[in-house]
């Protein structure tokens, strides 16, 4: 599991690989993606905006910027949580991602929280450390 901690605000990742989904004959690969956010904080924030950026192993880029996580604007009271998961696709076997939620406070400040930097390796693949 991957975490990140912003202005106490907590992120965890755990990635998992898509083995139904993918068709590496064709250039298919799919991560799924489980996602834990808790306030630790003494305020309350509403997530309101999610960009993520994503790198396959061939150095190709894909980000992706849009309002919420899954449908939802979620509001997170101190010491509430909120769990979602989604899913990348990648053309290569491997990749790597990363992000920031735009997070806005009951009085209207707006401060980015980081989502940690995660890998996606398929299963059995070999990895060189140069």
């Amino acid at each position: 599991m991957y975490r990140a901690r912003t202005r106490d605000i907590e992120v965890a990742v755990e990635p998992y690989y898509l083995e139904e989904q993918s068709n590496p004959e064709e250039g298919r690969y799919v991560w799924g993606y489980h996602i834990v956010i808790e306030n630790h904080s003494p305020v309350t924030v509403r997530l309101v905006h999610r960009y993520w950026h994503i790198t396959d192993q061939n150095g190709v880029v894909d980000e992706v910027d849009g309002p919420g996580v899954v449908g939802e604007q979620p509001r997170l009271k101190p010491g509430d949580s909120y769990e979602y998961s989604s899913g990348c696709p990648l053309d290569t076997p491997s990749g790597m991602m990363f992000g920031h939620y735009d997070m806005q406070t009951d009085e209207g400040e707006t401060f980015k929280v980081t989502i940690p930097a995660f890998s996606l390796d398929s299963p059995g693949l070999l990895r060189v450390l140069n």
